[in-house]
């Protein structure tokens, strides 16, 4: 489902309790204007970390990621993400995208608009020229840490900030900077609701290098071993190889749609794991490349881990930042249900294209 409106307003209307997980990426603070219509944000209280004392932002109308402070920005993401809590189920989990930005950055012109797709540096004019370029308490090159600040203050508002998870991408954007690496990595947090919640480590076991699979397929009775465990002090023995590779299938074509039937799809493979490993904290995943979007979008690799492992096959996925409908496409392509709540009516149009076909395909 693809529900065209402000999430703020859309996610009230949903009844409670009713989704397995959320996969979103949400505008990025201070970075770019996403052309959308502004909305009403109320006056919001929330606590920035664990421990310390809470805050008041005042009401304000505008877009969201344009706020004139950072404290403002995380103010409506706590709202937003209070929403989302009432609406996941009381084992649901939360997998968040986040990006960061610079004190005193991005505040220039930049010539070629079209061309942009991660440097995020607003025309001459345009609404983030309006944000102080360097917030209060903060120095001018400052990382402003927005995706800790979010996590945090999530984490004092209830939820279990459960793991940090680091996009690393192959192919960032050049950088001209020269006293600082250049910046090839977003955070992909987890955060339930509850400390047991639904997750599904196979649907996202990693394959091990075949080095890996080799050691572990050893004979250890009659290994050699090594004598360089603990700097060659090991006293009882040599370090052998321990642990097991092992080979499973893992039937992900078949379970039950909401409203249907169990079923077997023809056109999707059982998914055979062998050597395989828990899933890491780090994702290599390039970045996506989409033509009709003006903006990078969330690779479908990023949004599959979440789905996969927060939603069980007929499972519910909800996606309060829509945009051009990778949460939904992926959501559908691995039989999963999804609803997406987007403001933009141009993604609106992009999602519904993306997502039309595979539809067809799973009902």
């Amino acid at each position: 489902m693809i529900l065209h409106g402000n999430n703020i307003e859309v996610m009230p209307t949903l009844p409670a309790g009713s989704f397995h997980t959320c996969v979103t990426s949400p505008p990025y603070w201070g970075l770019r204007d996403y052309g959308l219509p502004a909305s009403d944000w109320p006056e919001v209280t929330y606590t920035p970390m664990p421990g310390l004392p809470p805050i008041t932002v005042p009401a304000w109308t505008g877009c969201l990621g344009l706020e004139p402070t950072p404290e403002m920005f995380v103010a409506h993401m706590v709202l937003v993400f209070r929403e989302v809590w009432r609406l996941l189920r009381e084992d649901g989990t939360l997998w968040i995208n986040f990006g960061d930005s610079y004190a005193g950055n991005g505040k220039g012109a930049w010539s070629n608009t079209t061309a942009q797709k991660e440097v995020y540096v607003a025309a001459p004019g345009s609404p983030q020229t309006k944000i102080p370029k360097t917030p209060s308490g903060l120095k001018a090159k400052d990382l402003i840490g927005i995706p800790w600040r979010v996590a945090f203050a999530l984490q004092a508002d209830g939820w279990y900030l459960r793991m940090d998870n680091i996009w690393a991408k192959p192919n960032p954007m050049p950088e001209s900077v020269q006293d600082r690496p250049t910046k090839a990595h977003e955070y992909v947090f987890l955060l339930a609701k509850s400390e047991r919640y639904y997750y599904d480590k196979d649907a996202i076991k990693e394959h091990m290098a075949d080095s890996s699979i080799a050691r572990l397929s050893q004979d250890i009775e009659n290994q050699q071993g090594s004598d360089r465990a603990n700097g060659g002090t090991k006293t009882n023995g040599k370090m052998k190889a321990v642990g097991k590779a092992y080979s499973f299938k893992r039937k992900v074509n078949e379970g039950n749609v909401p409203g249907q039937p169990k079923q077997h799809r023809e056109d999707r493979e059982d998914r055979e794991y062998y050597g395989s490993r828990n899933k890491r904290s780090v994702w290599t995943v390039a970045t996506a490349q989409f033509s009709e979007a003006h903006f990078a979008v969330m690779p479908e690799k990023i949004a599959e881990v979440g789905i996969l492992a927060g939603a069980p096959v007929g499972g519910h996925v909800l996606d309060p930042f829509g945009g051009s409908g990778t949460t939904r496409k992926v959501a559908l392509e691995n039989n999963r249900e999804c609803t997406i709540i987007e403001m933009g009516s141009q993604y609106v149009e992009i999602a519904e294209r993306r997502t039309a076909v595979i539809q067809q395909q799973l009902f």
